[in-house]
This record gives structure tokens, C-alpha cells and sequence, in this order.
């Protein structure tokens, strides 16, 4: 054999050497890439999966229709009875009212002048509710009057509309705009349907009313654009009559969680 031929033999095999190292560079690495996306669809079901499996079965087992209901005057006179087991005349004559919601968000609520002042993290807005033009911010005790003013002042005004809701609601049913209608439960008691048809934060939401033997409030099922699940129950319970003579729940339960209301004041100037 030549000197030649040895070269040009030697030649090749280094270079079938080099392909098969890189023919296992490729296999190597996309086996790692494999494993890696192994690795990451598996963190996606074992976070995604359990909840996608509990939601399937919470909607199996709460959602329900809107229910059917008759507007008239029993539909107003069960609403009437409401008020009066929580004493309505004492709610009108209140000029003030403080609480705060889930510990988070405090409200100073100025209900004979329209106007709230509203407390969360470093902010205050004080919100006129008739006109939110004129409202102020807050920032740090500092009055903020830059870009994102009217989107602290909007933020706000969804907060007050959202926690107001679950301290004052009973008293809102015979808001304008307001429709009620009286709905024979299966187990033939009388619960009330409340619908807002404008206002608020999301019009178009119902309520249904449900009542203990004194005509109180005790729970009621949502229909809510926020919640997926139609006729979720919240209970309005632990009841507070505060110096106004106004009575308010301090304790809502949706499923497994509570939702508190403290430092609740409601006091007649």
C-alpha cells in the first residue's frame, strides 16, 4: 500500500469519526431537548390538571339555571319584609358608615354626602360618587394628580361597588332599575330574585334571596358574569347591629372560603 492510499484511508476515517461524533452530539441533544419538554408538560398537568378536574366537578355539582320567578306585588312584598326584619328606617337615617373588606380595602363612606374615602395599599381616593371627575388622589399622602389618575380613581370605584355590595346589598332592592320576583324553592319556600338591570359594575347580575324565620337575610345564589359556576351560594351570616340601630353580616362563606367585614361603623350625625 501506497504512502498515498495510507493518507487518503487515514483521511476518511478521521472524517467517519467526526460524523459520528456529531451524528451523537445531535442524538444527545435532542434528547435533552426531549427531556426537558418532558419535564416542563409534566409541571403544566401537575398544576393545570387537579384544577381543571375541580372545576369539572364544582360546575357538575353547583351550577344551576337562572331560576324562573314572578314579578308583582308578592315579589315587593317579600322584599318589604326584608327591610323590615333589618330595620330599613335605620339604614336611611345613617349619615355614615365605615368597615373594611377581607383586611385589604377601608372605607370611609360619607352616605348623606355621596362620597367615600377609599384606602388600599399606599393609596386613598376620596370618590365622589356623583361625580367622579371630581374625586382625588393619593399617593403616599401625596395628592397625585398624573397619567393614571382616572385609572386609580375607576379602580376605586370598583372596589366601593364590590365591597359596598356585600355589606349594603339587602338594602338595594328596590334600587332603580331593580327587578324582583318571587321564586317558589323546592322546598316550597319563598326566596326572592333580585336582577339589576343597569348600574354598578356589572349590570346584568341576579341574586337569589334566600331567608331565615324572621324574614333575615341568611344566603343567597349568584348569577354573575365574574363567576363561571351559575347559582353558587353565599351565606350573609354573624349578624352586627351597630349604633345607628343599621344591621350588617360581618361573615360571608362561598364554598371553602370566608369572606370578613370588620371594624364595621354606621353612625346617624
Amino acid at each position: 500500500m501506497t504512502t498515498s492510499v495510507r493518507v487518503k484511508l487515514l483521511f476518511l476515517a478521521i472524517m467517519y469519526r467526526e460524523l459520528f461524533n456529531k451524528h451523537d452530539f445531535i442524538l444527545a441533544k435532542k434528547s435533552k431537548t426531549k427531556r426537558i419538554l418532558k419535564i416542563i408538560g409534566g409541571i403544566i398537568i401537575f398544576f393545570t390538571l387537579p384544577s381543571l378536574l375541580l372545576f369539572g366537578f364544582m360546575y357538575l355539582k353547583y351550577n344551576e339555571g337562572l331560576p324562573e320567578g314572578k314579578q308583582g306585588p308578592e315579589a315587593d312584598l317579600l322584599a318589604s319584609q326584608m327591610l323590615e326584619a333589618l330595620n330599613e328606617t335605620a339604614y336611611l337615617n345613617t349619615d355614615y358608615l365605615e368597615w373594611t373588606f377581607k383586611g385589604r380595602h377601608h372605607y370611609k363612606w360619607y352616605k348623606s354626602e355621596n362620597t367615600c374615602e377609599v384606602y388600599w395599599d399606599n393609596f386613598i381616593v376620596i370618590l365622589d360618587l356623583e361625580n367622579h371627575d371630581n374625586s382625588n388622589v393619593f399617593v403616599a399622602e401625596q395628592e397625585y394628580n398624573g397619567v393614571e389618575k382616572h385609572d386609580y380613581i375607576h379602580k376605586a370605584e370598583a372596589y366601593f361597588n364590590n365591597d359596598s355590595f356585600w355589606l349594603v346589598a339587602p338594602y338595594k332592592v328596590f334600587d332603580e332599575d331593580v327587578e324582583r320576583r318571587l321564586v317558589k324553592t323546592e322546598d316550597k319556600t319563598d326566596a326572592l330574585l333580585v336582577t339589576y338591570i343597569s348600574g354598578g359594575t356589572t349590570p346584568g347580575d341576579s341574586y337569589l334571596w334566600h331567608f331565615d324565620d324572621s324574614g333575615k337575610p341568611k344566603s343567597y345564589q349568584m348569577w354573575v358574569d365574574i363567576i363561571p359556576i351559575d347559582g353558587l351560594e353565599a351565606t350573609w351570616e354573624k349578624w352586627t347591629i351597630t349604633e345607628s340601630g343599621a344591621q350588617f353580616p360581618t361573615f360571608h362563606k362561598l364554598l371553602f372560603f370566608g369572606l370578613e367585614l370588620s371594624n364595621i361603623k354606621a353612625i346617624k350625625l
